[in-house]
């Protein structure tokens, strides 16, 4: 530690960027001395830049991360024991301790906190940005960036592992000795981490520009003042939901001088504040669910659903990691497309797209997996027909499952004999094949997914894996959908009712293309309880958000995860060429145990830590 000041420039090696001379893209080229970083205007932006390399795009690489291989909505074929890239195969298996050091983000986050706090501590000593006619005002917005940045960080860290540590304003001394006590601190109460979270983004917002429109192209993926508004709505509906708002399984979580760490009281005022922070952000006017109209000039779902993710800053999105890159698409790509065929929906995520009348097909699941059918769905499990999918240049033959099904589920969904996306690659047209000797099955190869399907959502028409072309591109982590979604979850659980619930609810469903709830063609019935909407809601956000990361925090949140994140895992059956193939197999029985819902605190940590408790059941 005493050496801090010479080590090189951030005091970490800088993540590797793209070549483009964008901000978020910048690099250093010598070893300089921390007290040079903010001597000049250059240094210290790079130093900035690295602040927000921390930032976790995760479900653009879904082969090392683990929130969808570990959620009811993927499974990640790989078998790597002692691999953390791959480590879902064994936590699913319930094979994973506290020692086993899988995704261990805990000190990479806390890197990422003490960077930002350095910076903010000493931006303001740069002569050469002071001496610019709007110097002041760079050095507040720059303090703001990595003032968000820190509050993001924290936020990464509460959804993990639950209540963090915060530490103090300004970075502990480089001199600090090991017994000094801000190098052992333990462990702050859930809810005044939320406090301070929301506190340092409302901060943060303040000398921020309002939104992407408000900067140039070049410092897109920057944070705003919208940005901070879709961190802190995202924030306040994790907090008011059930796992964090008087849950009674954490009665005994406590730091070890008797400070309870998650309140036991439910406050159901939580969830008129995320309900105000979601309407903030639709009350800025800025945001709107993108549309797209088909080469007839009509309005398309298809397109709408499919481009909301693949056009970049969209009117729909808030905030997007800036720095091009696509090439996790290899994964979804079939193998004759040039991919891996590794990232495979489970079957329940593929009953949970309702069919184009806005009816679900299954309703619940006998006790081997049979599923009950919805006799007003038209959804059949038998027989074949020919059929042309949303966005495909013609038609063939599809197992009557995949057919007349709603428009996303043709956006997210790869099922067996579908046209692949890009229908113009050096292949031309490819059919994927899951089935065992298909193309993609499971014959000959350990590349294969285990359901027989493959999710497409985020996958470039325009990319081909098979000669590397990928069309590089941002990657949206905010967008506005999801605020729509956290408003009428907050708004049900506060004022169930309220007008505003249906309004934008139907806007979601409006704008996939399915019948909506009291209004339009084929209206459906307005859900009549709140118990009823609560399922409508959490339903629609299911199969709206599905492969965005959003899944696992989800089903923890509403504290539903042990019932869908363990046992029996079905998919079609990959061991089985057709006819057999279409019949429904489990491929896997996972497990979950209650102190799943919390990843484990690193051992390491706690041994350099002795004020740190684990989280409970490790």
């Amino acid at each position: 530690m005493r050496n801090l000041k010479y080590i090189i420039l951030l005091g970490i090696a800088f993540a590797e960027f793209s070549c483009q001379k964008k901000f978020l893209s910048q690099v250093p080229n010598d070893k300089l001395t921390i007290d040079q970083v903010f001597q000049r205007k250059d240094l210290s932006e790079e130093y900035l830049a690295h602040v927000y390399s921390y930032i976790p795009v995760d479900v653009a690489y879904p082969l090392y991360d683990p929130w969808e291989g570990l959620s009811d909505e993927a499974d990640i074929i790989f078998n790597r024991p002692g691999s953390n890239d791959y480590a879902t195969y064994q936590m699913n298996l319930g094979e994973w301790s506290a020692t086993s050091n899988y995704y261990n983000y805990w000190p990479s986050y806390y890197n990422a906190i003490r960077s930002a706090s350095y910076f903010m501590a000493h931006i303001g000593e740069n002569k050469q940005i002071l001496a610019l006619a709007n110097g002041a005002d760079l050095i507040k917005q720059y303090t703001a960036e990595a003032r968000f940045c820190r509050a993001f960080y924290y936020f990464c860290l509460l959804k993990q592992y639950g209540p963090v540590i915060l530490l103090p304003e300004n970075p502990v001394a480089v001199d600090a000795q090991t017994d000094d006590p801000l190098l052992s601190l333990p462990r702050s109460p859930y809810d005044s981490c939320v406090d301070y979270i929301a506190n340092q983004l409302d901060m943060a917002a303040e000398e921020l520009p309002l939104n992407s429109s408000n900067q140039s192209e070049l410092d897109y993926g920057r944070a705003t003042k919208a940005a901070c508004m879709a961190v802190k709505s995202r924030l306040l509906l994790y907090a008011a939901s059930p796992q964090f708002n008087g849950n009674k399984d954490y009665a005994g979580f406590q730091n070890q001088d008797g400070t309870p760490l998650i309140d036991q009281q439910y406050d159901l005022n939580k969830w008129k504040r995320a309900a105000d922070a979601a309407k903030a952000v639709i009350d800025l006017g800025l945001f709107s669910l993108y549309k797209e109209n088909d080469a007839q000039g009509q309005f398309s779902p298809y397109l709408s659903c499919r481009d909301a993710m693949l056009k970049p800053w969209n009117n729909e999105w808030i905030f997007a990691d800036n720095v091009p890159n696509a090439k996790s698409e290899i994964g979804l790509t079939p193998r004759s497309g040039g991919g891996y065929a590794a990232d495979a929906p489970p079957q329940g995520m593929v009953d949970a797209f309702e069919m184009a009348n806005g009816q679900r097909p299954i309703t619940g699941y006998q006790s081997d997996g049979t599923p009950i059918v919805n006799p007003a769905s038209g959804y059949s499990e038998t027989g074949f027909t020919t059929f042309q999918a949303p966005g495909d240049p013609e038609a063939r033959e599809t197992y009557n499952m995949y057919v007349n099904r709603e428009p996303r589920f043709y956006v997210d969904i790869t099922y067996n004999n579908a046209i692949w996306i890009n229908t113009t690659s050096s292949h031309g047209i490819i059919t994927c094949h899951f089935n065992y000797s298909g193309e993609s099955g499971a014959k000959g190869s350990f590349n294969y997914p285990a359901s027989g399907y493959l999710w497409r959502k985020n996958v470039s028409p325009d990319s081909d894996p098979s000669v590397s072309k990928y069309v590089k591109r941002p990657y949206v982590m905010f967008r506005y959908a999801e605020i729509l979604l956290n408003y009428v979850e907050a708004l049900n659980e506060y004022d169930p009712g309220n007008s505003d619930i249906n309004k934008y609810l139907n806007m979601i469903r409006e704008r996939a293309g399915v019948p909506q709830y009291g209004t339009g063609p084929n209206a459906l019935p307005v859900p009549g309880s709140q118990t009823a909407m609560r399922d409508a809601i959490h339903h629609e956000r299911q199969v709206e958000l599905c492969f965005e990361d959003k899944r696992y925090f989800d089903t923890r949140r509403w504290k539903i995860a042990d019932q869908t994140d363990g046992g029996p895992f079905y998919g079609m059956d990959i061991d089985q060429d057709p006819p057999q193939f279409y019949k429904r197999k489990a491929f896997e029985t996972r497990v979950f145990l209650k102190n799943y819902y919390l990843f484990p605190i690193p051992q390491s940590e706690l041994d350099r830590d002795e004020n740190l408790v684990q989280n409970p059941g490790w």
